[in-house]
């Protein structure tokens, strides 16, 4: 054995009660376990790590991360090796990187720069979805990266290449095309399909477009994963639209960062689990992921109705210098309620600004729009424009605007799972990019008891890889990927705040990664052992 690791509580991610055991490695995979009951010699190897009763997981599955450029810029990438996360799926919310042309991929930077930087540091020298996960496997000179990652085709991507940034039905040819393009980036490994259905393009797309390439990912085993039309203002018809559309498709369902959230929507959770209830036991594929916090995060940019968006970042920025056309837009957001913000009027006093990209602008970063404008004595929509302006629509921002109660009962439903939807930008991300998996442990299985531990465990462990279709991951069994964490029951928690976002876990002294420690005595490793995980034939 290369490996043993010497009396561990092993929590093995099927939610069975956990057991004492020894656990050896070898050749990156789980090679023996020897109970502590169990007859015969324990096993030897090359090396023996004494657990001391520490809890021994599989490595946890981020079923919602934004590292699609961090993964190429930082070998480190502490952010979720910390975390005890060993695999990340990219491609969320129908934007990434890939496929691309040279003119949709110079669009997609600039659309989604708040969530990953503008990408002039990275050699994007892919355009396909199989050259992407190519370029995974041999960054950093062919060593890979910190933690494996798969990947969605983002919708928005698909219809900005074939359609453009024109609000109307998809022609013939072009959902043609975008048939293709979804069926070309399955075969190149792909795992499904994200949308992000209050985000330009993705949001022009209608439901007849949408159950189309939601075939094409069914007919290649894939599943759909649709941030969808509302989570405010009619938050349950936008699940229920998805439901439906994914089961004329006859495609799985997985539902990003499903949450109810607004004050329309404050303890209507009930409503949405009774909704996804009826749908499971009619034969639907349904699961979901959260994360376990009330605030969102995305970009000031998203708020905007989807016509100001028309045409792309230049058009919008063309738009917001006109003052007539401005006076539309703010009159959408404060009193109709925009698309992009969820059919909800906003509240300036729930939107704080958690990153700028012109560093001339940090002096806005931890104050809510509100604030900031009564600071300076002006109103809050004339900083809300200056900052879209000037920034040129790279400001990030959390919108403070969830329920607890909501994220309570969604977390202990039966197809839950954990996503980070950790968007690393920012002078003070959301802590949720650091510290969503120990907080699951810490926060909500050992101190508030919402979710047993092994329960806890086999939401973040074995639910993911089942939905994923990974036969070899999610689970400690012999024959599976030593994917591994070590951690401590007692004290693990998560370190990031609100203050001190960046701030790392404490309680997870151990990460192995393909049997190799990432995450050793508590520190990061060198090691990069992730490679891209591509959908299996």
């Amino acid at each position: 054995m290369d490996l043993v690791i010497r009396d561990a509580r092993v929590i093995d991610g099927s939610a069975a009660p956990s057991y004492r055991a020894d656990v050896a490695v070898a050749g990156g995979r789980v090679a023996e376990i020897h109970r502590e009951d169990s007859p015969g010699p324990r096993p030897s190897g090359a090396r023996t790590l004494d657990a001391g009763g520490l809890a021994l997981a599989p490595g946890f599955i981020d079923m919602h991360a934004h590292s699609d450029l961090a993964l190429l810029r930082d070998p480190d990438h502490s952010a979720k090796a910390a975390q005890g996360v060993t695999l990340e799926v990219l491609g969320q919310d129908g934007l990434s990187y890939a496929p691309v042309d040279d003119r949709t991929l110079a669009e997609v930077r600039r659309s989604i720069a708040g969530w990953n930087g503008d990408g002039a540091d990275i050699d994007f020298d892919w355009r396909t979805v199989g050259g992407y996960l190519d370029r995974l496997d041999r960054n950093f000179g062919g060593r890979g990266i910190a933690v494996n990652a798969a990947y969605l085709i983002p919708q928005g991507t698909v219809r900005m290449y074939a359609v453009g940034w024109e609000d109307r039905p998809a022609t013939a040819a072009e959902l043609d095309r975008m048939r293709r393009l979804v069926a070309e980036g399955m075969r190149e490994g792909a795992v499904g399909m994200s949308s992000g259905l209050t985000y330009t393009p993705g949001m022009y797309a209608d439901d007849a477009e949408l159950t189309e390439l939601c075939r094409v990912v069914a007919a290649h085993g894939g599943y759909y994963c649709p941030h969808h039309r509302s989570y405010g203002a009619g938050a349950l018809e936008a699940y229920g639209e998805m439901v439906r559309l994914t089961r004329s498709a006859g495609c799985s369902l997985h539902l990003a960062h499903a949450t109810m959230n607004f004050g329309v929507n404050e303890g209507r959770a009930p409503e949405l689990l009774a909704l996804l209830d009826d749908a499971l036991d009619a034969g639907a594929d349904i699961s979901l992921d959260t994360y376990p916090y009330t605030p969102g995060c995305t970009t000031l940019a998203a708020m905007l109705p989807g016509w100001a968006s028309e045409g792309g970042p230049r058009a919008v920025l063309d738009r917001l210098a006109d003052p007539d056309t401005a006076a539309r837009v703010r009159h959408d957001l404060e009193v109709t309620g925009s698309d992009g913000c969820h059919g909800v009027p906003i509240e300036w006093d729930t939107i704080e600004i958690s990153g700028t990209g012109e560093p001339g602008l940090a002096a806005y970063v931890g104050l809510t729009v509100a604030e900031s404008a009564e600071r300076r004595g002006e109103e809050p929509w004339t900083v809300a424009r200056r900052l879209l302006v000037e920034d040129r629509l790279g400001t990030t921002i959390l919108q403070h605007v969830g329920h607890e109660e909501n994220v309570r009962q969604i977390m202990r439903h039966r197809v839950h799972t954990g996503g980070s939807d950790g968007i690393l930008q920012g002078d003070k991300p959301h802590p949720r990019a650091y510290g969503t998996f120990p907080h699951y442990l810490g926060r909500y299985a050992r101190e508030l008891g919402v979710l047993s531990l092994e329960e806890c465990v086999a939401h973040l462990t074995a639910r993911p890889a089942a939905r994923l279709r990974l036969p070899d991951r999610g689970l400690v069994r012999e024959g599976y990927r030593a994917d591994l964490v070590l951690f401590d029951p007692d004290t693990v928690a998560a370190g990031s705040t609100f203050d001190e976002p960046r701030a790392l876990p404490t309680g997870i002294p151990h990460v192995l990664i393909d049997g190799r420690f990432v995450i050793e005595d508590g520190r990061r490793t060198q090691v990069l052992a992730g490679r891209s995980v591509r959908r299996a034939a």
